[in-house]
């Protein structure tokens, strides 16, 4: 009888043990896919920001490539367009020759003609200068920076190096030679 009540006590340990077994999985269990919808939630969350992130990546993508053409515009046009008050300016030059050729021609006056022309060559420095175009100066020392030599010349009268005659004037526009002048270089 001893032996039964010690199977019994056995039997009833190994169902209490079972129970907590079953019990403690059951918790695990629980645990388990609390963390695991935990986890579910947190993912949700991360692929909406990750799709919120994507959105505004393509919007401002967008809005520089829209920039980027608007840009190019501008520069087309200010390519297309930068010379427009010089070529305002300009007509005015244009107006007076035309007038000087139908004056010359109806009067047959030719120091009017020269004057006339005179006129108009001021009128067009004033144009240039205010434009920062400047003349090179072609006296004394060659610089091939501002001279392209055109001739060579030996000359007692003149030093080596130097220039003996402009034959093309040479023209600055704010500070950078955009013609050389043409000149003839004395060489002994």
């Amino acid at each position: 009888m001893e032996d039964i009540k010690k199977e019994d006590e056995i039997l009833e340990k190994k169902k209490i043990e079972d129970t907590q077994d079953r019990i403690e999985s059951e918790d695990n269990d629980k645990v388990e896919a609390d963390e695991l919808t935990l986890l579910q939630e947190e993912n949700g969350k991360l692929k909406v920001e990750l799709d919120e992130w994507k959105n505004s990546y393509a919007r401002k993508n967008a809005e520089f490539q829209n920039f980027s053409k608007r840009k190019d515009k501008e520069v087309q046009d200010l390519r297309a367009f930068a010379s427009e008050k010089v070529v305002e300016r300009l007509f005015g030059v244009l107006d007076n020759l035309e007038r000087g050729i139908e004056a010359a021609t109806a009067t047959k006056d030719f120091d009017s003609l020269v004057k006339g022309v005179e006129m108009t060559l001021s009128q067009m420095k004033t144009i240039m200068e205010a434009e920062g175009v400047t003349e090179v100066e072609a006296n004394g020392e060659y610089n091939p920076y501002e001279h392209q030599a055109m001739m060579t010349e030996s000359s007692d009268e003149v030093e080596n190096d130097h220039i003996i005659q402009v034959l093309q004037k040479g023209y600055k526009l704010n500070g950078k030679v955009v013609r050389p002048a043409m000149v003839k270089v004395c060489k002994k």
